[in-house]
């Protein structure tokens, strides 16, 4: 089990590189997350939701998401509210008054699930949450040490030093244990390494000493790995999936706002990696100058993200993006966001109706059973060309089928949305959409390049970066083959 001194410390994908380096050598290997808490989530072919992270993981497995591999998904709808899902499937909302006493309870589901993965799987590398050093969350526990206890797993402790104190952070969580805990914890990983280890001197042996535990290496910092993160909305900023352009320029700027409930952010990884696109999270109404699309992404609570963006100047600022020939695509609750009303009568994320912004031709209306369903086929809008994707959601309204995928379109042809999540997801579809709608070429390099070879590429990447900097001989001891390379997969 890799657990963290924090949230945001690389858990997801240090998981999701090992899953990759133990599947490519031959071993049947599943990822497993006890509990997760993301409002960024993945459809099952089979049925249900997970959380994105855990679907990444999967792929890197060779395997179909399945909700025994995130039983319990929190998607927070408020500050002191989630949405409760288990097996996939909605099961109410657990309130922050009542999170350890609520959870506790599902932690023979919880196990269960565990069970079925680890009888028809040779390994499984399980994903903590967060931090397992928090005495108020550690009774009723079921993402950290409760679950590690409950099944006898062992631990790996993973620091990040890019942000800092990583050494005070590795040994401040296992000194904030209690011993049963402190046991399970058998190494320690210090994760976004830039450098040689030689830099750090002495520092991993003083806390070897200090913690009587080994540290089983460094993995470097990978930058340019265009991987979908449930948490880094903002990680393409910092050159996450980008590479250099061959003529030396882009030829298109795209935008998108993230809301405070904003979901299913990866929907725009494609968009941030191909090198002949200009994208950025935009951080103030002012920034939507100059770009040619602003996207609005999912929202777990679409009333209230609306709001949210009427009290802060973005509707001034789309308007006048409008105004000057600007594109506008709305993504599942974006989309809900540009129609003319939304309704929820049974108060399932908000208010019982609310005015949209009014510039696509649909009225919404959030029904009680949750639609989620992997989608594929082919596209009737801009050309018949093979898509894929997911949807996941309450609200349901009418469709033009002349655009499917997409759903409406204002009648300019600036603005359209759709329901269906990762649609761009495919090359040959994206490029159909943006040099029909927006007239934008991909670079050559990325024309035909869906983003699942991509992450085909980089989780390979990942798994070689993991091989060639950490001690794994602990991971080696429990297998029945040797751990194979790039070359052997």
């Amino acid at each position: 089990m890799i657990q963290g001194t924090a949230s945001g410390v690389g858990k997801s994908l240090l998981v999701a590189g090992l899953c990759r380096l133990l599947s490519r050598s031959g071993i049947s290997v599943a990822p497993f997350k006890p509990q997760n808490m993301s409002n960024a989530s993945a459809a099952c072919s089979t049925g249900g939701e997970i959380g994105r992270a855990q679907a990444l993981q999967a792929f890197a497995c060779g395997l179909e998401p399945h909700v025994d591999m995130n039983p319990v998904l929190l998607k927070p709808e408020a500050d002191h509210r989630a949405q409760l899902v288990v097996s996939g499937e909605v099961r109410g909302t657990l309130m922050a008054s009542r999170f350890r006493e609520d959870r506790l309870v599902l932690m023979p589901e919880v196990l269960a699930a565990f069970d079925r993965l680890a009888a028809s799987s040779d390994f499984v590398v399980v994903e903590g949450a967060g931090s397992p050093a928090e005495p108020n969350l550690r009774k009723g526990d079921i993402a950290n040490m409760g679950f590690a206890q409950a099944a006898d797993v062992p631990v790996w402790l993973v620091g990040d030093i890019d942000r800092g104190g990583v050494f005070a952070s590795l040994l401040g969580t296992l000194q904030a244990l209690d011993e049963p805990d402190r046991q399970l914890v058998e190494a320690m990983v210090i994760n976004r390494f830039r450098g040689t280890r030689t830099l750090l001197g002495e520092a991993c042996e003083w806390l070897e000493q200090r913690s009587q535990l080994n540290v089983l290496g460094c993995v470097p910092y990978l930058t340019d790995l265009a991987l979908p993160e449930e948490d880094a909305p903002y990680s393409f900023r910092y050159g996450r999936g980008r590479t250099e352009v061959e003529d030396g320029g882009v030829s298109l700027a795209v935008g998108a706002i993230h809301y405070p409930r904003a979901s299913n952010t990866t929907d725009l990884d494609p968009f941030a990696s191909d090198p002949k696109i200009d994208f950025r999270w935009l951080s103030e109404p002012d920034s939507m100058v100059g770009l040619d699309l602003v996207v609005l992404c999912g929202s777990k609570a679409v009333v209230a993200d609306l709001e949210w963006l009427r009290a802060n100047g973005w509707v001034e600022a789309l308007q006048r993006h409008l105004r000057y020939g600007g594109k506008l695509l709305g993504v599942c609750g974006g989309l809900q966001m540009l129609g003319e009303r939304i309704l929820d009568p049974l108060g399932i994320e908000g208010p019982t109706a609310a005015e949209g912004l009014g510039w696509l031709p649909i009225e919404v209306e959030m029904e009680a059973d949750k639609l989620v369903r992997t989608v594929s086929g082919q596209a009737r809008w801009p050309s018949c060309v093979d898509f894929s994707g997911y949807e996941i959601r309450h609200g349901r309204s009418s469709a033009d089928e002349a655009l499917y995928p997409f759903v409406a379109a204002s009648s300019d042809g600036q603005v359209m949305g759709t329901y269906v999540h990762g649609l761009f997801d495919r090359a040959q579809y994206r490029s159909a959409v943006l040099e029909h709608w927006l007239e934008h070429k991909a670079a050559p390099s990325q024309a035909q390049q869906d983003q699942h070879l991509i992450w085909q590429q980089d989780l390979d990447r990942l798994a070689d970066a993991l091989q060639d900097h950490l001690d794994l001989s602990l991971l080696q001891s429990r297998l029945s083959v040797a751990l194979s390379g790039a070359s052997g997969s």
